[in-house]
């Protein structure tokens, strides 16, 4: 797209994050007066916090940052061609291992201190104006009395509290797991990496989960300072052992020495690359923990004095990071937005503003929200996830199919029971779902998983 300075529709961003900077951007190239405002300089931006999360993205959020002429980085990034998966039961029972290849895209984790510095560069090189102010939710009343179209991209200061909660599609009173990541070097990505998990080695990313204490997981990542590196990312269920380890995480240091103690009780199959990775030194922000609870909150509310203002990212949903939602579902959010609002005559009004929203969770964010809860193991889809996640162990097929839904997550909307799991199973494999289920036994043992003892003082 190119930049047009000469409109007189105008437009205001609150939040400099990857989401609210890339809406920014996308807004000034499309002919909009903008102004983006963040509570941090842009050197605090990149150097001062910590990444918020990974920011896995597939083939459709690249297809989305390519229609506003954006880097999708997957010329720059150590790219994650499958998903390696390892499920183990709450005895330690080994039950399920699958790969996963990903058919026709790529993934790409991307520190997102680099993304929004990398776009905020050329947002304020193209004339677009950056302000650097805490907005209250009174600072926003006068912002958007003076703009055509606001969109709010972070809920700090009370903001997320002027978008009522969509509880219909928040089924979630707390967070449902506790989250620990760190970015680590020491590692590469070569064949030989992992190789016990897959042929691809370290172009696969990995996830185990094990029944009672949590998930964990392991990609290749893009860091701001170093480059390509590994990120691990583990969520704690609420009350487990590893809940208690994870809150003792208070630098980047312990939060590794936390994972690689993990890995000796819990994780022994991969726990050789585990004690590999080693810390950022240049990036003390290179860690992060806390809590997310899923909700999904209006695409319209209104200042007090009755401003109509939009909701954007994480302020529109927070997805649990388990599935690699977030980042995505903002980042197509913002796009199908700038897009609309490009050809779009009249006001912004709070009609204008919830029809596009209720075409985005028709899109994606509705599908987004349900793979995610898949993957918490939510309870009522639990009999669900048995069957495809024992398809994926029989059917390679399948297991691509299953990974591919955290690329296009649509295909899950419709599996509502077991027999629409089954219909689901039979479309993507072309054989008979119960006959294919028949053939599942459980793992036995995964590879490299009986020597945690002969390591324990290594």
């Amino acid at each position: 797209m190119t930049s047009q300075h000469n409109s007189t529709r105008t437009a205001a961003v609150i939040g400099a994050g990857q989401t609210g900077v890339t809406a920014a951007l996308g807004l000034l190239d499309a002919g909009f007066d903008v102004t983006l405002y963040s509570d941090r300089d842009q050197r605090a931006l990149r150097d001062d916090v910590p990444a918020t999360g990974t920011a896995l993205e597939f083939g459709e959020t690249q297809q989305a940052e390519a229609a506003l002429g954006l880097d999708t980085y997957t010329a720059r990034a150590p790219r994650h061609t499958g998903l390696s998966v390892r499920i183990a039961g709450p005895e330690g029972e080994e039950l399920i291992a699958f790969d996963g290849h990903f058919d026709g895209y790529v993934g790409v984790a991307v520190d997102t201190r680099l993304k929004a510095d990398e776009r905020l560069t050329a947002f304020i090189e193209r004339g677009g104006r950056f302000v650097v102010d805490r907005v209250t939710p009174e600072k926003l009343d006068h912002i958007a009395a003076d703009v055509d179209l606001t969109l709010v991209a972070t809920g700090r200061g009370g903001l997320s509290d002027l978008f009522a909660i969509d509880e219909s599609r928040s089924p979630y009173a707390a967070p449902q797991r506790s989250l620990l990541t760190v970015t680590v070097t020491g590692l590469g990505h070569d064949e030989s990496v992992f190789a016990h998990r897959s042929r691809a080695g370290g172009s696969h990313s990995l996830f185990s989960i094990l029944a009672d204490q949590g998930e964990a997981w392991w990609g290749p990542y893009l860091h701001k300072d170093v480059g390509p590196s590994w990120a691990f990312l583990g969520w704690a269920r609420p009350g487990s052992d590893w809940e208690k380890r994870f809150a003792g995480a208070d630098s980047a240091d312990s939060a590794l020495r936390i994972v690689q103690q993990l890995y000796r009780d819990y994780l022994d199959w991969d726990l050789p690359e585990a004690l590999a990775a080693q810390t950022i030194a240049e990036d003390p922000h290179s860690w992060l923990k806390g809590a997310v609870r899923p909700v999904v909150r209006a695409g319209a509310g209104r200042t007090a004095s009755g401003h109509v203002v939009a909701s954007l990212g994480d302020t529109s949903a927070a997805y649990d990071p388990i599935a690699g939602q977030g980042a995505q579902s903002g980042l197509i959010q913002a796009q199908r937005l700038v897009a609309a609002a490009a050809v779009h005559d009249g006001p912004f009004d709070e009609q204008w503003i919830t029809q596009q929203y209720r075409a985005f969770l028709a899109a994606r964010g509705d599908a987004a929200n349900r793979v995610t809860r898949l993957f918490l193991g939510d309870a009522e889809l639990a009999d669900i996830g048995g069957q495809l996640f024992a398809a994926a162990a029989v059917e390679p097929r399948f297991a691509a199919a299953l990974v591919g839904l955290l690329h296009r997550p649509q295909p899950f909307l419709g599996v509502d029971s077991l027999d629409a799991a089954e219909r689901f199973i039979t479309e993507a494999t072309g054989q008979d779902a119960a006959e294919l289920l028949a053939r599942f036994e459980p793992a036995g043992r995964f590879a490299r998983s009986a020597y945690a003892g002969g390591l324990a003082t290594a």
